[in-house]
């Protein structure tokens, strides 16, 4: 128009400026209005409201306000309350909510009136910054004004009076505004059972929704999500399905929402073939799950290790144009994080960026626990440097891991010059990283250095816990120290802090592995004393003790104590009696035993390969094997352990062909061997002679991120020496 010199009307402006404020395009709207201001055309109100509303989108409350006084001051322009509202709105997004209110108060002067959008706007500002008695004073002033209320602005108060703990003042305001009958009853109560069950008042509002019934309300979906999610999140899934058939009898259709709290329940608790069914569900529906509703079965598969599955839905997200959020992507790199393959997992974060997808610090934080699960601290610190090149703040989640790497790599020393580092720069670090470095220095046998560490981190404010002395207590009884012993619990007594069962265990544990039964029983004593009772774990650890010992007859007697007593021996105990006969080499009475604990459902893995090991140490390859399909056939699954038994003695005794074929049965019952079993293997390879073999079986272990270590090269220099020698005597 401007190119064929059309003459250019204010409406034609107008028109284009609301349609662009439509589709978001604040910055073409302000450069237009520039161009309008040039050809010398007068801005009508339309325009006027167009760019205070872009100016605000912009955040740009200056020019905002410049607009609305050149308004103003064009004596020809008529006023309009929506240009006011439009700035009280932008405002208040800002949480500029006393600016608005003046605005709001100013508008007498100008001879305009506050309308409900006016108020509604006001409330949601003013809830959001919870300034609690000036919005209940604009809820009041627009009532009074006989305006009605939007639910948006109803729930919203209602929301800020249940987070200040005042319930029942949510309660009587909405009972009153339903006696006005400006809001529905049912949006009255779908607002309180929300307020309910988000302060964790299940019962109440369960209890709400049986009085609405009886009132002849009928509940809406909105009614059944809330209590549907409140049960998930609470754990109590039966009663959340009940709801969701209930339902369909009253012909009331399930969101795509209700779904997925319902499958995020079920993945809190394990249950993914529950969840899984309720995904097909969805699609059965009629429904489009969300992206929302694949990351939260994605993170459910994860945490299960079920990284098949997982990944499935992450390409099935592509095939439905459900693009992965940050959420998804963190959920799959913590995954491969914990399955040790952190290549993949670097991967996906290359593929993460590469979609422009931002990485927040729980990202960060995965990738780095990853690293330092493996002791790859140097990447794990430059991921650090990374993030907080990027502005994204490391919390105590980013240091846990880090100080664990090092520690973990034997350089707890460094881990304590790091907690030095953090505490100069301010950064708080919480009682868990404490434990996680005095843990580190314990094991490295630097007790005193521990000490001097817990003694600064106690100076600098951090919460000691109970978990901490025992870590230190711990490190003491491990190097028998027991000077220092003494002076740990005179400090722990000192800080008002008792010895708990984990406590009192790990002090008995430890005099038990180094035989010193006497000590164990005084601790014993002392524990009773001091009305701690010891459970099951303590009993455990004493009878193991005594079975080490050769005191099977007194471990007998206080495994016959407990059966008295509420502490019932579990499969641990009996294993601990099971492991020493199979040790003195009385297999059938070992057999007689699991039989027993196969009727009391006490049977499972680790017992089985106590059994397994007590065969092969006889030579008895035929019983031990047989165990493997026994197992199969009483729903205990064998792991990786259970082949690695029978795969060594396989190739002590030269039966290389059984061995990898053992092996081979495990990689198709999908168990992943872990570098024990490589190195048994390799080893059993070298000694006979099958070289080539050892060294396709090191490379296959790290193409699947299994690091060779020591033990695996001094198999494959043992094989390659062996057979040298072979040559030199030919």
């Amino acid at each position: 128009m401007i190119e064929k010199d059309f003459f250019l009307e204010v409406r034609t402006f107008s028109a284009v400026l609301s349609a662009l404020v439509k589709i978001k395009k604040f910055d073409v709207v302000l450069s237009l209005f520039d161009e309008m201001v040039k050809f010398g055309l007068k801005p009508d109100v339309y325009v006027y409201t167009a760019v205070v509303r872009s100016f605000c989108e912009m955040k740009d409350f200056v020019g905002a306000t410049k607009i609305v006084e050149e308004m103003e001051n064009d004596g020809g322009c008529e006023l309009s309350i929506v240009t006011y509202n439009n700035l009280i709105h932008g405002l208040c997004k800002e949480r500029r909510v006393f600016e608005a209110v003046e605005v709001k108060n100013l508008l007498s002067v100008k001879k305009l009136k506050a309308d409900v959008v006016t108020y509604c706007t006001l409330v949601l500002g003013l809830c959001k910054v919870e300034e609690m008695e000036i919005a209940l004073d604009m809820m009041d002033e627009m009532i009074g004004l006989g305006f009605v209320p939007s639910e948006a602005s109803c729930s919203a108060l209602v929301e800020l009076l249940r987070r200040k703990g005042m319930i029942l003042d949510a309660f009587f305001m909405v009972e009153n505004l339903v006696k006005l009958k400006l809001i529905p009853t049912l949006f009255s109560y779908n607002a309180l059972m929300n307020s309910l069950c988000k302060c964790g008042k299940l019962d109440e509002a369960v209890s709400l929704f049986t009085k609405m019934k009886e009132r002849g309300l009928y509940a809406n979906d909105v009614t059944y999500s809330i209590l549907i999610d409140s049960y998930c999140k609470n754990g109590k899934m039966d009663e959340a399905f009940d709801l969701l058939h209930q339902m369909a009898e009253g012909n009331v259709k399930a969101t795509v929402y209700t779904y997925n709290s319902l499958i995020n329940g079920y993945c809190k608790l394990g249950r993914m073939r529950e969840a899984g069914s309720l995904f097909s569900m969805i699609n059965s529906q009629g429904l489009e799950p969300t992206v929302v509703t694949y990351t939260t079965l994605i993170s459910g598969y994860c945490r299960e290790e079920d990284l098949g599955n997982a990944f499935r839905l992450y390409h099935e997200m592509s095939g439905r144009s459900i693009p992965p959020n940050t959420h998804t992507f963190t959920a799959l790199i913590g995954g491969l994080g914990r399955a040790e393959m952190m290549t993949e997992a670097n991967n996906l974060f290359n593929e993460m960026l590469e979609q422009n997808v931002i990485p927040n610090e729980v990202t960060y934080n995965v990738l780095i626990d990853g690293h330092c699960r493996l002791g790859n601290t140097v990447k794990a610190f430059e991921l650090l440097r990374e993030m907080t090149e990027k502005g994204i703040v490391p919390d105590t989640y980013t240091y846990r891991p880090l100080i664990t790497g090092l520690c973990l790599t034997g350089r707890a020393s460094e881990a304590r010059e790091f907690v030095d580092n953090l505490h100069r720069g301010n950064q708080n670090l919480n009682e868990i990283c404490l434990t996680e470095l005095l843990h580190g220095l314990c094991k490295e046998g630097k007790l005193r250095e521990a000490f001097n560490a817990f003694k600064e981190m106690a100076e600098r404010g951090v919460d000691i816990d109970l978990v901490s002395y025992g870590v230190l207590i711990y490190g003491a009884l491990k190097q028998r120290d027991t000077m220092n012993l003494s002076l740990i619990l005179k400090e722990m007594y000192k800080r008002g802090f008792m010895p708990d069962h984990v406590v009192y265990t790990s002090m008995i544990d430890a005099y038990c592995n180094s035989g010193n039964l006497e000590e164990a029983f005084k601790l014993w004593d002392k524990m009773m004393d001091d009305g701690c009772t010891p459970n099951v774990v303590t009993c455990t650890v004493l009878i193991n003790g005594l079975c080490k010992a050769g005191f099977v007859d007194k471990a007998e007697l206080l495994c016959k104590g407990m059966l008295a007593s509420e502490s019932i021996p579990n499969e641990v105990t009996y294993g601990c009696f099971l492991d020493n006969l199979t040790k003195e080499g009385h297999m059938e009475k070992a057999l007689e035993l699991h039989k027993s604990m196969l009727r009391g459902c006490l049977a499972n893995t680790v017992t089985y390969n106590i059994l397994i090991r007590g065969f092969c140490k006889l030579g008895r390859m035929c019983e031990a094997s047989e165990l493997l399909t026994k197992m199969i056939d009483h729903g205990v699954f064998p792991d990786c352990i259970s082949h690695s038994i029978l795969i060594y003695e396989y190739c002590r005794s030269g039966k290389l062909h059984e061995a990898l074929k053992l092996w081979n049965l495990m990689l198709t019952r999908d168990i992943k061997p872990d570098r024990l079993a490589y190195n048994l293997l390799i080893y059993g390879c070298c000694i006979n002679g099958e070289l080539t073999k050892a060294s396709e079986l090191r490379d296959e272990m790290t193409r699947k991120g299994v690091l060779p270590n020591l033990v695996t090269y001094k198999s494959l220099n043992y094989g390659t020496c062996s057979i040298n020698s072979s040559f030199g005597g030919g």
